[in-house]
């Protein structure tokens, strides 16, 4: 019994965790608990943003991507496609996007990868990834991925 209460007291509505995927409210995955890593980094938030959500970076700085394109600008409800390193082609959508600060997304219909940036002061930033609980083995991949963000991030400061 106290699992039910804890559950019903937890994320969405119980309703909305019986529904079929399909018939889910919009941003249903936004709500979706998420376990983070982060990382100091010594770079702008403003140059790792640009990194994150430009889409010719992903495979510089993201382990599983191989292409990404989109259609539009990077917003909340854009969509694209996102080719994985194994040759997988998955439809995306963009389902939450707070410039400069955070943005989060659907692969193939399923919440995934939430980014965040936040501004520690004098060219310092603090970059987190949160991935869905059930997606918990992926943070072995985030971890790679911010070792890979930080690198091309310090790369960026020297060329410039």
């Amino acid at each position: 019994m106290y699992l039910v209460l804890l559950l019903a007291r937890q994320g969405p509505p119980i309703e909305d965790r019986l529904r079929p995927v399909s018939e889910r409210p919009p941003g249903y995955g936004d709500r979706v608990k998420k376990l983070w890593v982060h990382r100091d980094i010594d770079a702008p938030a403003e140059i790792l943003w640009a990194l994150l959500t430009d889409l010719d970076c992903w495979p510089r700085w993201g382990p599983s991507v191989r292409h990404a394109q989109l259609d539009g600008g990077f917003q909340t409800g854009a969509v694209g496609v996102v080719t994985t390193v194994l040759g997988a082609r998955l439809p995306f959508e963009i389902t939450a996007c707070e410039d400069g600060e955070r943005w989060a997304w659907k692969v193939g219909g399923v919440p995934a990868t939430d980014h965040t940036v936040r501004r520690l002061g004098a060219g310092r930033s603090r970059v987190g990834f949160g991935v869905p609980w059930l997606a918990a083995p992926y943070l072995a991949v985030c971890r790679v991925a911010l070792g890979r963000l930080e690198a091309t991030a310090t790369q960026n400061r020297v060329a410039s």
